[in-house]
Order: structure tokens, then sequence, then C-alpha cells
């Protein structure tokens, strides 16, 4: 370690980088199952200087915290307001998890991921199974496709994701598979739906352009005023196609509302249930809001 160190003080060369991790393989302060990821550094030999100094300096960072066994994870202890909720949330992690992800592996997590897909599913189904359509194609006037209703869909993800990255790297595996579900039923919808291979192939990949756009926009509405939010919702959800600025309203005022119930749900509900409730698309008093009643769940997290 204190060869890296001498390493990274005189910004050495390659050759130098070599001689200084292989005498980190030997040092009994790093864990075995991190030996074989330097060794399959040294094995590319295609790999640069700055691909090493960045994993070996990640190490140098690391030494002294390697043999913690206890990490700190975010939770969710109070309710978040509506301004408050979308800050970002880091999580102190040590440098050994931050390579492992770096190359492509999920680290420890709060819970175990067959749970976390578990609710993940369930939180999709929420999106998909409680959200009334046909009221969102009545009063929005849109046309009753499977456009317009992933449309309405994705804006209901989208709702679910902002909240869940308030949950740290826990929150954020889940909100990649709810994502990774949401393009499974789009598939199949559209399979059952008779729609031709070739199209729907071309279909999916229009759908996933706008899904990621949208997502910038949305962001950018939430955090700003109602006429940013209204310029996303006419651009995405709408297809820039709305004659009537009070469907626009509706659609600000339920948004707004629907992101501040959701950051009234307990964080450890729905990383243990992924239950999610809806408020209405039209209230009397919308300003209003009722804390939600915690789902019941078992020892398991079912």
């Amino acid at each position: 370690m204190a060869a890296l160190a001498r390493a990274l003080s005189c910004q050495a060369g390659v050759t130098q980088w070599t001689a200084g991790c292989c005498g980190l393989l030997q040092s009994p302060a790093v864990p075995g199952p991190w030996r074989w990821v330097l060794c399959s550094v040294f094995q590319r030999h295609k790999a640069g200087t700055f691909q090493l100094s960045k994993f070996c300096g990640g190490l140098i960072q690391a030494n002294g915290a390697i043999t913690q066994q206890n990490r700190s994870f975010y939770n969710t202890s109070k309710h978040l307001s509506a301004k408050d909720s979308f800050l970002s949330s880091e999580e102190k992690v040590g440098a050994f998890t931050r390579i492992m992800e770096a190359f492509g592996f999920t680290g420890p997590l709060k819970y175990s991921r067959w749970k976390l897909k578990v609710a993940a599913l369930r939180m999709y189904a929420c999106c998909v199974e409680k959200t009334d359509f046909d009221e969102f194609f009545n009063r929005c006037q849109m046309p009753d496709t499977l456009n317009s209703w992933f449309l309405v869909a994705q804006l209901h993800v989208w709702m679910c994701l902002v909240r869940l990255k308030q949950e740290g790297r826990t929150g954020k595996y889940m909100c990649r598979y709810i994502v990774h579900c949401m393009w499974e039923d789009v598939e199949q919808r559209g399979k059952v739906m008779g729609i031709n291979s070739t199209v729907l192939k071309e279909e999916l990949k229009r759908m996933a352009e706008n899904f990621y756009a949208a997502l910038f926009g949305y962001d950018e509405g939430i955090l700003c005023d109602d006429r940013v939010l209204a310029s996303a919702l006419w651009r995405n959800l709408f297809n820039r196609n709305c004659e009537d600025p009070r469907h626009l309203e509706l659609l600000v005022e339920y948004v707004r509302k629907q992101v501040q119930h959701l950051d009234a749900l307990s964080g450890e509900d729905l990383l243990l249930t992924g239950e999610v409730s809806w408020r209405p698309l039209v209230e009397s008093n919308a300003r209003s809001i009722l804390k939600p009643l915690s789902p019941v769940y078992n020892d398991e997290g079912l």
C-alpha cells in the first residue's frame, strides 16, 4: 500500500503501478474476494494508465476501512416534504463497494434482492392496476391506444422512481427492476394486441427514447414552478396536442398531490411491500392529504 501511495504522489507510470499492485496482492489487508479483481485488471493488456490509476487509487483510499463489516444505509425516518423530496441522498459506502459496482456487480443492499424484486413488481402492478386509465382518456381527451396507455403509465412509474431514489442504493436497485418490468409488460401487451414484431420493435425503441426524455422533463418540472411542469406534461403526456389549458391545470395538480402523497409513505414499507396507492384524479379538496395506512406484511417481507 505504501508503494502505491508513493506511485500516486509522483504520478508514476504503468510499470510502477504494476509493481505497487503486485505488492498489494501480497498484503493481508486485501480480502480474498478482491484479489481476483486485481488479477483481472492485469490480464487486460489494453488497460491504460488512467484505468490502473483509478482502480488502485480507490484501493488506497479504502485502506484502513477494509476490515469494517458494518455499513450505514440510508433510512427514511421522517416524512419528507415535496420541496425536500428530490434532494439527492448519498450513502456512505466503502471504496470496494464502489469498485464492485463499477465492474457491473451489485453491492450489499439493505434487504435481499429477491425481496426487492418482488416489491418492485408489486409497485409496478400498482402503477398499472390501480390507475383509472379510462378517466384519464375521457377527461384529457386522449385516444384509447397502447401509446396513450404507456404515456399515463410512465407518468406513474416516474413518480414511483422519484420516491424510491430517496431510499439510497436499495431504492435505486428497485428503480432499475421497475423499469425492467415496465418494458416486459409493454412488449407483452403489444404481442397480445397482434402488433407485427418488426413494428413493435420500432415502437419500443421510440417509446424508450421518449421515456428517458420524459424523465428529464418531469424531473425539471417537479423541481421548478407549475409552468415548467405544465410544459413537460404538454410535451410528453399530451404529445404537444392539448387545446384546453384546464387539462394541463388538472394534471399539474394531480402530479403535485401524488408526489406529496408518496412522500408521506414509509420508506421501510415501500422497500418491503412495494404497495402504493393513488389519489383520485379529481378531488373536491386536493390540498388536503391524509396519512396513508401502513401496509401489512409478514416476517418474510411479503
